[in-house]
């Protein structure tokens, strides 16, 4: 029995493209657990989703240009959080408003860019959207762990003042912290973590990754820096799960990866001993009064 599981372990890891995806995979649950968590803390998951979106059409120019779809990808995403600071901050808009704009803008020309690159070079760009972390080369292998080390390297410094203005905006910007650098500065986090993430999940998928993660540590432990820790493990451990169901089982491996952390999130979420829907008292209680008022609405009914 031992041996059988040794090796399903150890037969993939034979094939030099596992190999490179595995690194990629665990390089990605890592730097989007931990980035993401910043995100759950000031609730900007659509932030995430907005940068992540916005990428595209960067993608689809860069390669146009012939240059590298990592740095179109950056521009675009950083281009993006800048008009949505200028549109809430120019206008009555909100902000969580002035993200579905953009994000929906800019997606929608990307997909247009791609569309007529392809028709023009018969070729498929819809890894972009998906991912195709199968294919990664050495090369993105490489770019990649160089963006991955950026982003934690980043955060290692500025671990207490991220964490004072993610908490607390308004204290952060009466200490005399540089609360715009600052806010500014995550979004170039979230950007390169976003664009670490394209030959994995695509940009389609990698909200999940982004959000799910650190959402999952969040029901299990009470304090930021656990639900760092634990984000990153269960980050490492859904991708390097979603990459052996794709090998065994033949499935989209970004898909296949966002599934696993996704059942993750939903045990945490009913089982959850502090918070749990199905172990946690309150959750009992606030389960049944919203029964009793749906009675109470049924029966009032002529």
């Amino acid at each position: 029995m031992n041996h059988s599981i040794f090796t399903l372990i150890i037969e993939p890891l034979q094939y030099g493209f596992m190999q490179r995806s595995l690194v990629i995979a665990i390089l990605v649950g890592l730097v989007c657990a931990i980035v993401g968590s910043y995100l759950i803390v000031r609730r900007l998951a659509l932030l995430g989703d907005a940068i992540s979106h916005s990428v595209l059409p960067g993608l689809a120019i860069a390669f146009i240009l012939g240059i590298n779809i990592f740095v179109g990808a950056f521009i675009a995403g950083i281009l993006s959080t800048v008009i949505i600071t200028w549109i809430w901050s120019r206008s009555n808009i909100k902000e969580d408003a002035a993200m579905g704009i953009v994000f929906s803008a800019f997606f929608a020309l990307g997909v247009t860019l791609i569309t007529i690159v392809q028709k023009e070079n018969k070729i498929d760009l819809n890894h972009f959207l998906f991912g195709n972390i199968l294919g990664v080369t050495a090369e993105e292998v490489i770019e990649t762990a160089i963006l991955a080390i950026v982003v934690l390297v980043t955060v290692i410094l500025l671990y207490k003042e991220l964490l004072f203005y993610s908490f607390d905006p308004l204290g952060a910007q009466a200490a005399g912290l540089p609360v715009n650098l600052l806010n500014f500065g995550l979004m170039v986090l979230i950007s390169l973590t976003v664009v670490a993430s394209l030959k994995a999940v695509g940009v389609i998928l990698v909200l999940s990754l982004l959000i799910t993660p650190g959402a999952t540590a969040y029901l299990l432990v009470p304090r930021f820096y656990q639900v760092m820790s634990i984000g990153s493990i269960i980050g490492i451990i859904s991708s390097i799960s979603g990459m052996y169901l794709s090998y065994y089982y033949n499935l989209p491996s970004g898909p296949a990866i966002v599934l696993v952390v996704s059942s993750l999130f939903t045990l945490a979420l009913l089982f959850s001993p502090s918070q749990g829907v199905l172990t946690h008292r309150k959750s009992t209680s606030e389960k049944s009064a919203i029964w009793r008022e749906l009675k109470q609405l049924l029966k009032a009914k002529p």
